[in-house]
């Protein structure tokens, strides 16, 4: 990487987004922070700049579509041009029953974690023709590729952005444009930390690496497959779970 380079993350003001803003920061890349919480995403670009890099922060709901035009809009302006995207903007749901989830239940999961990633690249592509070559990976995850039946809605819309990055892989790969994905098994961020006894060892239990992973060993995997190093690699979902979904 160089540079010279610019990638946008989105859900970059904690976990997978951090590490990964921070990650590429190291390589020299300069990234544009989008997030919601404002607090968090300035502490991100902080980071990203003790990194050796510079970084801005850009206030987006990935469910917005005048947000995520403004924030392409807004990293061609600051940094002239758009490389690399992480869309990484994703929402989780409570653990229970097809039958007991609602239909708000539906449109949010949906709205963010599909809809948020369709939006994106719709913005994102564009820019990336200017310069004849870009590179994209969408955060999916381990129940994109199998069922879980406590988290039918999220499992679902995990399946859609496999299904979102493959069409737009094949559709873009003569562009120049490499567009993949990553799958990870369980993160540890702040909500998973506070987790004690025996549920986290139920957890752990569950991947067979036996542990969870932390942030920056899948941000190391969304770098790879941005890099020229994966120049090869078109349409493809990298399972980073600890084996899980070998399971």
């Amino acid at each position: 990487m160089s540079s010279q380079r610019v990638a946008i993350v989105t859900g970059g003001n904690s976990g997978i987004g951090r590490a990964t803003a921070v990650a590429l920061a190291k390589e020299g890349v300069k990234v544009a922070i989008a997030a919601r919480r404002e607090k968090e995403g300035e502490e991100t670009v902080r980071l990203v700049k003790d990194a050796g890099s510079d970084g801005v922060f850009v206030k987006t709901d990935v469910t917005n579509e005048d947000d995520i035009k403004a924030l392409v809009d807004r990293t061609v302006q600051v940094y002239g041009k758009l490389d690399y995207a992480l869309n990484n903007a994703g929402f989780d749901e409570a653990q229970t029953t097809l039958v007991d989830e609602t239909s708000n239940d539906f449109s949010k999961i949906m709205d963010i974690n599909v809809r948020g990633v369709w939006l994106c690249m719709k913005y994102e592509i564009p820019e990336m023709l200017k310069n004849g070559a870009g590179s994209i990976v969408n955060m999916a995850s381990g129940a994109g590729l199998i069922g879980i039946p406590q988290t039918p809605i999220y499992s679902a819309s995990k399946h859609a952005v496999l299904g979102l990055t493959k069409s737009a892989a094949i559709g873009y790969a003569k562009s120049g444009i490499r567009i993949n994905a990553v799958a990870p098994g369980l993160v540890k961020t702040p909500m998973i930390s506070e987790i004690k006894g025996e549920f986290m060892e139920k957890l752990k239990s569950m991947h067979p690496i036996g542990r969870i992973a932390e942030p920056e060993e899948i941000a190391e995997a969304v770098v790879w497959l941005l890099s020229d190093k994966a120049s090869f690699v078109v349409g493809h979902t990298l399972s980073v779970d600890g084996g899980i979904v070998s399971r």
